[in-house]
This record gives C-alpha cells, structure tokens and sequence, in this order.
C-alpha cells in the first residue's frame, strides 16, 4: 500500500516534471560545490579545514551550511548565508522602520518589494564576506595567527587580483545560488532555498558515515557504540517529527454577519501557535555566538584561555548553549510574533476567543500563551541540539550530524512531504500515509 501511494508521486505529469526540475537545479548546485575559486591551492585548503575539525570554530559551522563548499573553496564558498542573513536582516528590521511594516502588509506587491530589498541585502553581504575571506585565505600558512600551527600556504600569489576574483566569485556563486532557490520555489517542489541547505547537509552524511564504518572496521570505534548512536539518532528524529508537527490550537467563534442580502451563520475555527515557533534560528545564533571564542581565541593569544575553558569542558559549553538558545527563542519570537496585532485582526473579524473578551484581554491571553509554548520550544530545541554531541562524548564515537543540522533536515522534509501530498490530494490521488492513514501536516507558520 505505501509503495502504492509512493507510486503515485510519478503518475502526475506536473508532479513528475516539478521533481525532476528541482532535481536537476540540486544536482547543479552539488557540482557547482568542485569549483574552485582561482588562485586557491584545495589540497592545502582540505589540511586547513581537517585540521579545524578537530578544533571548532566559526570555520566549521560555515563549512556545513555550505555543504562542504568552504572546504573545498569553491565558487559556492559562501553558499546561502548571506541571503539567509540578509532575510533575517530585513525581518527585524521590519520591526523597527515603518515603511517596511507597511511593505509587509501590502500583500504580493509588498512581499515583491522586500524580496527585492533582500537580494540587494545578498550581493552587499557577500562583497563584505568575500573581502574578509580573501584576506584569510592570504594570511593561511603566512603567520601563525588563526591558523594553530598551520604551515601550508593556502594562496600561493597574494595580491590584488586574487582579492578582487575571489570577491567576484563568491558574489556571483552566491547570487546564482540565490536564483537556484528561487526557480525551485517557483517551478520546482518546497522551498528552494532550504532545499538547498537540505541537501548540503544531507551531502555530508554519507562521508561522514563512511568514516564511521571505516573507524569501526579497524576497531577503533565499538560496533555496540556505533549501533547505539543509531538508535538514539532514530529516536530523535521521531521525537523532532512529533514536535514540529505539534501546536496549539486557540478556539476562535465568528458571530454571525450580514453580506449583502445574505445572512452568514456564525463558525467556530481556531488560531494555530506551533510548539517552535521559531524555528532554527536560535540554535544557529547560539551555535554562532558560541563559536566566536574558538575562532577569536586562535587569532589573538590572549583569549585562548578562556577558550579552552569553554571548549575543555562538555558540560560548561553545553549549559551556555543551552541558555542561549533559550534567550535567542523569546528574542526572537518576540521580534516576530506581535500579539496585539493577532487580537486586532481576530476582532476586526468580527471573531473571539470563548471566555475572553476582545481586544487587550485577547493579546494578554495570546501572549501568556505564546510565551508558555516558548518556552516548551526551547527547551526542546536546546535538548535536541545538545543530546547528539552528549551521546557521541558517552559512547566515544565522532559524529558530525549534530542536532541543529538534525532539525533543519527533518523540518525541510516534512515542508516537502507535505507539499507533494497536496498535489496528490487535489487530484484524487491518496497520500503518503493511504487512504485510511492520517494526512501529513507540514510546519504550519504563526502569521500576525
């Protein structure tokens, strides 16, 4: 029955054509990731980042939401962070700088409009990112600050010309990274560009298991460790499934109304507030700010003391991590989720909450609500980002597919999952689960 309903993915012609489409544009960016950027030697720039591996950084978070790409200095070297960076950017901002709220609330045009700004957002951010890279990559194997020892000359010819074709490059890897996503929105299946930082990360799994088998093949990693990394990896990502697909569901009663002639009884539906409103974003911005010892400290002396008394101590980075995805999760949704605007639409529509009066007692509800479900949220994203690295410490294995990546996958694949499924519906076709099993709902996003 589910090989059936798998089946029926390929029997629509548009579906069949939209897969293959986002396939292709996947397969595009994946060989784009083996392109060099000129004047960068990859065997000495693979010794750097091995070597980084085993020290952390900002170095290694970048190299895995590139897919690796920063590894292998390529084209894509920056890969989707700046736009990332950039939407994140006029998000908040959106906050504080009215014409950009009234942007937001003008519907397709307003959104056609942001986006534009987002994209000019990108090509400055990667000019910014790309001289800095640049200037890194020239002083590798030149002095021995940032670089722990490191002795291999990374850019064999230092000059002008390699800073500005490494800042052309970058931009325009980035900026064709940016387009990719955006065809795949468009014309393909899911959000194009979390699809591509999906298969980054998914692109790295099958080395880093490689290497797992191979350690364990010459006995250095336990056969029984291995297989209870396995167990509890499953069992997270059942655990993350059930989560992303929780919420709750606030009960809002429409009175009755007069449209034209035409007398509309009164409806009973509901708000939705996911569990995790906020996605990953807190994990990557206290991942990113946990990272910045590892990085500064390498570079000046006088920090790594306090470096290597973060970085030495399992339980210490752990806690702080923990904290700070706390912190980040009601920043964040506070930034972005406006109770009283959610109470003034809901009273505009002639809609209440049984029990609570419209208007200000509304938002104090929402937001004693909201700030419950926040809190729930962030003690699950810290104990989902934290337990993969804690088990890994336990059983002795090394394993880099660590929660924060954890949970960008299986998010991406349940947004996917859920937009197929809504092709199959609309034309008769059952879902993934069968005709008798439950319908597959996606990550449904808290609007204002």
């Amino acid at each position: 029955m589910a090989l059936n309903a798998f089946a029926n993915v390929f029997r629509i012609a548009e579906l069949r054509s939209r897969l293959a489409y986002t396939l292709v544009l996947l397969s595009v960016y994946r060989i784009g990731i083996f392109i060099n950027t000129p004047g960068v030697d990859r065997s000495a720039m693979n010794a750097f980042m091995d070597a980084q591996k085993q020290s952390g950084g900002l170095v290694s978070l970048f190299n895995l939401f590139s897919g690796g790409a920063l590894e292998q200095m390529s084209i894509f070297g920056l890969g989707i962070m700046p736009y990332v960076s950039a939407s994140i950017i006029i998000q908040l901002l959106a906050v504080v700088v009215p014409s950009l709220e009234r942007l937001q609330k003008e519907g397709a045009a307003g959104r056609q409009k942001i986006n534009q700004y987002t994209r000019y957002g990108t090509i400055a951010l990667s000019i910014v990112q790309g001289v800095g890279i640049s200037r890194w990559l020239a002083s590798l194997g030149r002095s021995d600050a940032g670089q722990g020892g490191f002795n291999q000359v990374v850019v064999p010819n230092d000059n002008l010309w390699f800073t500005f074709m490494t800042v052309v490059s970058l931009t325009a890897g980035t900026a064709f990274i940016m387009w990719l996503g955006e065809r795949i929105t468009e014309r393909g299946i899911g959000n194009g560009i979390s699809l591509i930082i999906f298969a980054g990360i998914v692109a790295r799994v099958l080395p880093g298991a490689k290497t797992l088998l191979d350690l364990t093949s010459q006995e250095v990693v336990n056969v029984a460790a291995v297989l209870g990394l396995l167990f509890f990896m499953l069992l997270i990502i059942g655990v993350v499934v059930y989560v992303e697909r929780g919420m709750r569901r606030v009960p809002i009663q429409y009175a009755k109304r007069m449209a034209g002639r035409r007398m509309f009884a009164g409806q009973a539906t509901y708000f939705p507030m996911k569990v995790n409103a906020s996605g990953v974003i807190p994990p990557i911005f206290a991942g990113a700010v946990l990272s910045f010892p590892a990085t500064l400290g390498a570079w000046f002396p006088f920090l790594q003391g306090f470096q290597r008394s973060i970085e030495g101590n399992l339980w210490v980075y752990n806690g702080l991590f923990v904290l700070l995805v706390v912190f980040f999760s009601y920043f964040y949704t506070a930034l972005t989720f406006r109770p009283d605007d959610v109470a003034d639409n809901i009273k505009k529509q002639g809609g209440y909450i049984p029990g609570i009066r419209p208007g200000r007692q509304t938002a104090e509800f929402i937001e004693r609500t909201l700030n419950r479900l926040t809190f729930g949220g962030a003690i699950y994203l810290a104990i989902i980002c934290v337990i993969p690295s804690v088990i890994s410490s336990v059983l002795g294995v090394q394993f880099t597919f660590g929660g924060t990546a954890l949970l960008i996958v299986v998010g991406v694949a349940l947004d996917t999952v859920q937009q197929i499924e809504g092709h199959l519906i609309s034309r008769n076709y059952e879902g993934f689960a069968g005709p008798r099993g439950p319908r597959i709902r996606g990550r449904v996003r808290v609007a204002a």
